[in-house]
């Protein structure tokens, strides 16, 4: 699998991913038939951030991407699950996170999406005891979540 730096030229396959796997990965927290996944915003979002110089490793089936401290964004199309581009994508954050500085790293997921927790926790990351709510309906519960970045096992 080839792993590389996304562009602007990539914000509509980027939202294409976030898209499928959001549908298949949180369809108990975001139903589709309530809450239609918002794909122009979404893609004008990665555009915006990738034109800004936002970092993001994208392949053919999936991506990452990071800003300061912060794991961003990662998503995975349910095809490729279970195959290690998850890991390899996750691996690409923390070394670009550690190239630009960053001592411990964070993010948020959702609640109630057992299946991104349980990767994370995997991987070292541990609750931080902070929450938010997200701003899209119908407004779940984001954890945050924190990894220090001098211990942890990049590869794991």
């Amino acid at each position: 699998m080839t792993l590389r730096r996304a562009t602007t030229d990539d914000a509509a396959a980027l939202a294409a991913i976030q898209e499928e796997a959001s549908k298949a990965g949180v369809p108990h927290v975001y139903p589709p038939a309530l809450y239609p996944f918002p794909r122009e915003a979404v893609q004008e979002r990665w555009r915006a951030y990738t034109a800004a110089g936002g970092w993001a490793t994208v392949s053919a089936d999936g991506f990452v991407a990071v800003d300061g401290e912060w794991l961003e964004a990662m998503y995975v199309l349910p095809a490729a699950w279970g195959g290690g581009l998850a890991d390899d994508l996750h691996a690409a954050a923390l070394d670009q996170l550690r190239a630009h500085g960053a001592m411990r790293a964070r993010l948020w997921v959702l609640e109630l999406n057992g299946r991104a927790r349980s990767f994370y926790e995997r991987h070292g990351w541990r609750p931080d005891g902070t929450s938010r709510v997200v701003e899209f309906p119908p407004h779940p519960t984001d954890l945050g979540y924190a990894l220090d970045l001098d211990s942890a096992d990049h590869r794991s």
